[in-house]
């Protein structure tokens, strides 16, 4: 009878294993994956604001362009997998020209990217200006002054 215990010694984990532990850990890699899948989704976004930024820096910012506002409406999605998301930007100088990184944030999660773009010297950012991607006014807007700087901020 030695035999029965010995397959309880050895079955005993096995069925422990595929009770608890499978499940325990598919369930941790499926939420790693759609993490994942957000946070690539959420850079995304980030990485077309900053070029959506850049691409409208260096169209307004020839002498032929007056000064005024313009405002693009967002063409983002308002959600990534049903979590709203928030943008905010900050700008700082370096070797003489304006570096812009733009912090987006996964309402709901702990989830975060950044992206950068580099402008000119002549650029202001507006520091409490925050992009919402659910408000109907999301938008990116930019000033021109007749001096030729240009201040570029988020509506919402």
């Amino acid at each position: 009878m030695p035999h029965i215990t010995i397959e309880y010694v050895i079955m005993i984990p096995v069925l422990f294993a595929q009770i608890v532990v499978f499940p325990f850990v598919a369930s941790m890699m499926a939420v790693a994956w759609t993490n994942s899948h957000r946070e690539a989704e959420l850079q995304d976004a980030a990485d077309y604001l900053a070029s959506t930024i850049q691409q409208f820096y260096l169209s307004v910012n020839g002498e032929e362009i007056s000064a005024g506002n313009i405002t693009h409406a967002s063409t983002l999605p308002p959600t990534i997998q049903s979590y709203p998301y928030k943008a905010t930007g900050s700008l700082r100088f370096a070797d003489s020209s304006g570096v812009l990184t733009l912090l987006l944030e996964l309402l709901g999660t702990k989830i975060t990217v950044t992206s950068t773009v580099v402008l000119g010297s002549n650029v202001l950012w507006m520091e409490e200006s925050v992009f919402e991607s659910t408000s109907p006014d999301a938008s990116i807007r930019i000033q021109k002054f007749a001096n030729g700087t240009l201040l570029f901020s988020f509506g919402s």
